[in-house]
């Protein structure tokens, strides 16, 4: 095979599967590195398909869990609408403590005061604090631990 290959590049297959190790751990697409006149790009394809379906998934078996918060939060706001509510500034999973176990950043009936962190959206493995816009009394959360959220979902009413 070295007769045929002659003048190609030879291929280090470790250092092609170190870089897709690579693409795993840091969840990039597609990385490339040079030495000289050699180059290797490693690229993969997302498919939007699988985590959908993971997301999707927890969210029925976290729907009985909602029914216990939905009665604490239904007495103080009416269903009508949430005009002080604090909207959710991306699509991700939100959290309402920093950590499993942890108490909750917030309660209904508690005081907060502007930047105060209400809950964490987490989007793509990053953690995003939703923090309070202006000081108040939570009267509502409007969502639950571990629950999906859209974009511009009503998260918490703050008055």
């Amino acid at each position: 095979m070295n007769e045929t290959t002659k003048g190609a590049m030879q291929i280090d297959a470790e250092l092609v599967r170190q870089l897709a190790e690579m693409l795993d751990a840091t969840q990039l697409t597609e990385i490339e590195v040079q030495d000289g006149d050699r180059k290797v790009r490693v690229a993969r394809t997302l498919t939007a398909a699988p985590a959908p379906v993971y997301h999707a998934a927890p969210a029925p078996a976290s729907a009985p869990v909602v029914a216990p918060a939905a009665s604490e939060t239904a007495a103080p706001v009416p269903a009508a609408g949430h005009a002080n509510a604090v909207k959710s500034p991306m699509v991700g999973t939100c959290y309402l403590a920093a950590e499993p176990g942890a108490a909750p950043f917030i309660a209904v009936g508690k005081s907060v005061s502007a930047g105060d962190t209400l809950l964490i959206v987490e989007a793509m493995k990053v953690m995003n604090p939703i923090t309070a816009p202006s000081a108040g009394t939570v009267k509502a959360i409007l969502v639950d631990n571990g629950q999906p959220v859209e974009f511009d979902q009503p998260l918490v009413v703050v008055e």
